[in-house]
């Protein structure tokens, strides 16, 4: 007994000081502590009677006279949300989504207080929004912890105002981290913290009281908890607000390149252990990346002395860089590593266009040969034009895969072979002794023009 006592006395002893244990008094004092900066927002949108979707009856119908009544006059469509103040000067930060294309917007505090509310600025990017209130003494208010120390596991509570319920507290853990749901710099934090609707925009404290993630979208059938819930990390919400704070609008790092994963099946060909990195697959013309030198193909490995570990990761450095700023990127060329250096530029947010839709081509030529699944043709200005292959392509043109090959949905049909294991290759018989020769090695390294746009795949042979 005396032995287990003081191997128990151990383990509590080594145990991390930075573990985070279910506090044995609950969350009581941090409710008290932190409810006050923890705020209620209303927006009001004006809607005119056309947009309001009631009916305008008929003349000399028996129901005309309800058109006095709903027909004519603007209606006001409400939306509840969450949000909480960063400075006793009244700046409160909440979602874009809780207060776009509101014509007015008001703030409710904790005692009951209601203040109209200015936008500083807004973006949709990260939907994220910054307002201010006025007030005639200091407002109570939280801060931002930093959200990389913040770990799977760990305790988290969120205060907001779910269903137009004011003041609500839930619990609960951080489940994942880096969750991509389809916006362009996602790294949301995942929990299991009940988030419902009027939760968005409000704060995700950790068990010091700093908040660590704005609450932002639920996963649910039902619309309402399952236990997913996603919120933006604070340490780039913290970004996002400075800009907005500073200059009304975000100035993001602009690269000029797009990107593409690093599989398991590329990172052996690449001169990898393990995928990590990010393929540039298309170079903007005098962008910032081709001015500096950077090509398609190059694998992308360190950023401004930051390890990229995918290509998600990329994007959301090259954002938050200040533009003008010169960087150092560390990358693999065709098997070398080398460095570059880049002055980085500003991103206008317009929306990039839209690719070119493709037609289906038409059923393969006769007499083609077949290489790793993939029927090749001569690139020539007829295949071109049928297969709408974009005019800096140079290579051989792949016109179907077999749908038993490794190659199936790797490679596409119109998909131009430029290099084959780094070599480049114009026909087919460059094509079939490239293959020859670097079939030994496993996976084979296909460098593709997918409608002017480089793509790298693994095929094996």
């Amino acid at each position: 007994m005396r032995l287990l006592t003081a191997l128990f006395a151990l383990i509590v002893v080594v145990a991390p000081a930075s573990a985070q244990r279910f506090p044995a008094e609950g969350f009581a004092d941090l409710a008290e502590q932190l409810s006050p900066a923890v705020v209620n927002i209303s927006a009001a949108q004006r809607i005119a009677s056309g947009e309001s979707g009631m009916p305008d009856f008929p003349e000399g119908s028996p129901l005309e006279r309800f058109n006095e009544l709903f027909g004519d006059a603007p209606r006001i469509a409400n939306s509840l949300g969450s949000g909480f103040i960063i400075d006793p000067e009244g700046i409160v930060v909440t979602n874009n989504h809780v207060i776009e294309d509101a014509d007015q917007v008001e703030v409710t505090l904790a005692d009951g207080r209601t203040f109209p509310a200015e936008l500083v600025g807004r973006d949709p990017a990260t939907d994220l929004a910054v307002l201010r209130i006025q007030g005639s003494e200091p407002f109570p208010h939280v801060d931002f912890g930093n959200s990389d120390q913040a770990r799977v596991g760990d305790w988290v509570i969120a205060i907001g105002n779910p269903f137009g319920l004011g003041g609500s507290l839930t619990a609960g853990v951080i489940s994942a981290r880096g969750r991509e749901i389809g916006g362009r710099y996602d790294d949301y934090i995942q929990t299991d913290v009940a988030i419902n609707r009027g939760n968005s925009g409000g704060p995700l404290f950790d068990l010091d009281g700093d908040v660590v993630a704005v609450n932002t979208a639920i996963y649910s059938p039902t619309g309402a908890s399952v236990g997913i819930s996603f919120s933006i990390p604070s340490n780039l919400a913290r970004h996002v607000v400075d800009q907005l704070l500073e200059y009304g609008a975000t100035r993001r790092g602009w690269l000029g390149v797009s990107v593409q994963p690093v599989t398991s099946g590329m990172a052996p060909a690449l001169g990898l252990t393990a995928p990590r990195g990010a393929i540039i697959s298309r170079v903007e013309a005098d962008g910032p990346a081709d001015r500096a030198g950077i090509e398609t193909g190059d694998l992308i490995l360190r950023f401004d002395g930051r390890e990229v570990p995918d290509s998600r990761s990329l994007p959301r450095m090259v954002a938050e860089t200040e533009a003008e700023r010169e960087v150092v990127i560390a990358l693999r060329r065709r098997g070398e590593n080398m460095t570059i250096r880049a002055t980085v530029g500003q991103l206008q947010e317009d929306g990039a266009p839209a690719a070119p839709a493709r037609q289906t081509p038409a059923a393969p030529q006769p007499d083609l040969e077949t290489v790793l699944g993939l029927t090749l043709a001569p690139l020539d200005q007829a295949s071109r034009r049928r297969y709408r292959v974009h005019p800096d392509a140079n290579g051989v043109l792949v016109t179907a895969v077999d749908p038993e090959s490794d190659a199936a949905g790797k490679v596409r049909p119109g998909d131009v072979i430029e290099e084959i294991a780094w070599s480049p290759v114009t026909s087919i018989t460059e094509v079939r002794n490239v293959v020859e020769q670097a079939s030994g090695s496993g996976e084979i390294l296909l460098v593709l023009n997918r409608n002017g746009q480089f793509v790298l795949q693994s095929v094996r042979p």
